[in-house]
């Protein structure tokens, strides 16, 4: 049986193992922030300062960790494409894992000065360039490793992952703020959960040791074939076309999992009056479908190919987001359904990186996903809460309208991949490189 057909073997699920975990404890590492960002902002700056600027301070330097992304995610993609996949890979988690235990142990306001809170960005700079390059960086690392029919089930399986570290820094945030009192959070409790990230993550790279260089990579060094220029100016200069969709494909990634996942649970506490245990309870059940989302969406694109993926899987958003905004308050007793259900439906986004490791030949992959992601993540990342606020002027429904003109968005990509024959024949392949 050919490299391209053969079923995943023992070293396949050892790779996307230890590359979800990594993932996951990445994401709960750069996400914990924000459950302590009320506990943080009081630690770390004046106790004379007006409340909405300590809350506008603590929240930019969480924001932070945002800009820096596509900074980190292109140098560290740089050197993927150079030097290999594997010495990034670790890196990103190294970069991730320390500062987060740096930020567990920093002095405060109190006992420093200014200087803490300078020290805390520096922390969430660090951490928004790991981020950046460890998404990218585990896209293709478990693309290039898994054979080609399998990618779509690989990378939605990182990306399921990927996920869970969202859900993680939530459990672990509830269970310190309910174990202990709020003076013991306010004074030492809110250090655990950094600390337990920053151990986590040295445990996870130490496991990163024994992951191989992906074969694709190893190939290119022997025929030499690594990218005689500058990666990221040969992304824009002859992948123009590549860039764009991916661009446009991690909007709706971003888009999904930030109005849908992070910002509804607010929403629903505004909207319909629901009690915030309530919101939260029904928003671990939509985290947890939309991991099963992503896997289902990963097999759908390996066997149907990422166009009818998306058609089927924008289609499904748009019916399922609209239904769950709509409902949600005349059927209370359904919350937990229809925020179930178009949680999995977001899981269309597990085809994402199907898309995007096809989209860039093996020389500059590394680079092209990293550009393309970083840079639309930082924008419509950073963007799309306060474009939905400023909606929510004209209409309390605007989190719907925007999740739909985005599922409209997908289901124009979907469309536009029937016209790329090699998408549905599979002639391009991501793994062109092995026997």
């Amino acid at each position: 049986m050919s490299h391209y057909a053969r079923p995943l073997n023992r070293q396949d699920y050892k790779t996307l193992s230890l590359a979800a975990l990594g993932g996951a404890l990445e994401f709960y590492d750069f996400i914990i922030f924000v459950f302590f960002a009320a506990v943080v902002g009081e630690r770390f700056f004046p106790a004379d300062i007006p409340d909405w600027l300590r809350q506008l301070q603590t929240f930019g330097i969480f924001a932070a960790g945002y800009l820096a992304r596509p900074l980190g995610g292109i140098i560290m993609a740089h050197f993927g494409d150079l030097v290999g996949r594997k010495k990034m890979f670790t890196l990103s988690i190294l970069l991730m894992a320390v500062p987060t235990l740096a930020i567990g142990l920093l002095p405060t306001y109190e006992s420093m000065g200014i200087v803490a809170p300078l020290l805390l960005l520096l922390m969430r700079l660090l951490q928004g360039a790991a981020i950046g390059g460890e998404v990218p960086g585990a896209w293709v690392f478990v693309a290039e490793h898994v054979p080609a029919r399998r990618i779509g089930i690989a990378c939605g399986t990182l990306t399921a992952g990927l996920t869970i570290g969202i859900l993680l820094g939530s459990v672990v945030a509830t269970l310190v703020s309910t174990s202990l009192t709020p003076q013991a959070v306010h004074e030492w409790g809110w250090r655990i959960p950094f600390l337990l990230g920053g151990a986590f993550g040295l445990v996870a790279m130490y496991l990163r040791r024994w992951l191989q260089e992906t074969p694709i990579f190893l190939e290119m060094q022997q025929r030499k074939a690594l990218a005689q220029e500058l990666p990221v100016k040969a992304v824009v200069v002859h992948h123009r076309k590549a860039v764009v969709i991916s661009m446009l494909l991690t909007w709706l990634l971003s888009a999904g999992i930030v109005v849908v996942i992070l910002m509804s649970p607010v929403w629903l506490q505004k909207q319909y009056g629901f009690a915030p245990a309530v919101t939260l309870q029904a928003n671990s059940v939509a985290t947890i479908m939309l991991c099963f989302g992503c896997l289902i969406a990963g097999v759908a694109a390996d066997r149907f190919g990422a166009s009818r993926t998306f058609i089927i899987g924008s289609l499904l958003l748009a019916a399922s987001s609209w239904a769950f905004y709509h409902l949600s308050g005349s059927h209370p007793e359904q919350l937990f359904l229809l925020y179930g259900v178009v949680g999995l439906c977001v899981g269309v986004v597990g085809a994402v990186p199907y898309v995007m490791v096809r989209a860039f030949p093996a020389e500059v992959r590394f680079t092209g996903i990293s550009f393309s992601y970083n840079v639309s993540y930082a924008i419509f990342g950073g963007l799309t809460p306060v474009a939905v606020a400023l909606l929510m002027g004209v209409s309390p429904m605007a989190p719907a309208w925007y999740v739909l003109a985005l599922s409209l968005m997908g289901l124009g990509i979907g469309f536009w991949l029937r016209r790329e024959p090699a998408e549905e024949s599979g002639a391009t392949l991501v793994n062109p490189a092995q026997p």
